[in-house]
């Protein structure tokens, strides 16, 4: 086969390893899922890019029905924006006069929205969009419940959408509030309840602002967790999910997330040394796999778990009863790990390798990978 890709076209066990995949026809099904139940409600899908870093799946998305993507970082955004994508949220404070130029650059060549959730960075962002003749859409972030970023609802966030209203070369298109501290809950109900009572928060700071004459066009929030909890607002008008796209068996594990969707992504991993036939050893460590939501384990590989993970090496040991295929695993061969958190491990990574059907049918390069900035 003549491409300028060696791999393509070749069975995924000869990959070198560690080696990121991508099962396509798992992606692809999320992909229409998730499409498929936002044409059933009133919000909008905005997936988050911060799960994939890759333009070419968010294409797909978009391709699918999403109206534009969800970014965490200027850096993400810059990466989706220069791949042709127009109508992108950066859900995060953009501060600092060095990255407030590059999201004034960037509102040049897009329709870029961006969080805000302090007076002096609404006035900063005003005045350098001004002085450049960009525009910035800006989305007030509320805090409902997470801790983190946003205004206190009602007078507070109040306060902040007319000052935006008044700042010259900024709109003022709505409110984000971001749930996250309810998205992994693991029982629906507790779920459910959860959400629903953050989100009532930001519910109640757009009634309380348009009693006071402002408009609230965008209800911006949700993950992929909540994604039939938020989505299932009528008020709300867009929803950031992410991680469903690739999934991870974190999210798979939270009830009524895995019946919906695949876990597309895993890591491929070849044996390195099998010291005896209790411990075998693998060169999957911290620095291709994440582990803040728990160690990643081998897919398929019954009576055999990973046990730890050090820089380099992963160490699986036997657990109850054995299948010889399993005893027999020796160094060279190959298995597959699932994460136990997409994001962060694809942020390891170079590269996907699209497979289908056990082939490489794709490299795609992961544009926005370690893009902090």
């Amino acid at each position: 086969m003549n491409t300028s890709e060696p791999f393509i076209g070749r069975h995924k066990t000869e990959l070198d390893t560690p080696a990121l995949l991508i099962d396509l026809d798992k992606m692809e099904a999320n992909i229409e899922t998730m499409a498929n139940y936002f044409s059933t409600v009133n919000a909008e899908l905005r997936p988050h890019v911060k799960t994939h870093k890759t333009p070419i799946i968010a294409h797909k998305q978009i391709a699918a029905g999403a109206i534009g993507v969800t970014c965490a970082k200027l850096g993400e955004a810059e990466a989706v924006i220069h791949a042709g994508i127009r109508d992108v949220l950066i859900a995060n404070q953009i501060v600092g006069a060095q990255k407030i130029a590059r999201l004034i650059n960037l509102a040049k060549h897009s329709e870029i929205m961006v969080a805000a959730d302090n007076s002096e960075n609404v006035q900063a962002i005003s005045e350098a969009a001004t002085a450049k003749g960009a525009t910035v859409r800006m989305l007030v972030e509320v805090n409902i419940g997470m801790n983190r970023c946003g205004v206190e609802p009602g007078k507070p966030a109040l306060a902040l959408a007319e000052q935006i209203l008044r700042s010259p070369n900024l709109v003022f298109e709505g409110l984000m509030g971001y749930e996250g501290h309810t998205v992994a809950k693991p029982k629906r109900p507790e779920r459910d309840a959860a959400a629903r009572e953050a989100m009532q928060r930001l519910l109640d700071t757009k009634h309380y602002l348009e009693k006071q004459g402002v408009e609230v066009p965008i209800m911006s929030g949700g993950g992929t967790g909540t994604f039939n909890i938020t989505g299932s607002i009528p008020e709300m008008t867009e929803i950031q999910a992410g991680s469903y796209v690739l999934m991870d068996s974190t999210y798979y594990n939270v009830e009524g997330i895995g019946k919906h969707f695949e876990c597309a992504l895993s890591v491929l991993a070849t044996v390195v040394s099998r010291p005896n036939r209790n411990r075998m050893i693998v060169d999957t460590g911290l620095k291709v796999l994440a582990k803040e939501f728990g160690i990643p384990q081998p897919i398929g590989l019954t009576g055999m778990e990973m046990s730890g993970l050090s820089e380099e090496h992963g160490t699986l040991k036997t657990v109850g009863q054995v299948p010889d295929e399993n005893i027999s695993l020796k160094p060279g061969d190959t298995l597959e790990i699932l994460p136990t958190h997409c994001c962060t491990t694809v942020n390891l990574h170079d590269r996907y390798y699209g497979i289908r059907n056990g082939i490489v049918e794709s490299v795609w390069d992961i544009t926005a990978r370690g893009r902090a900035q």
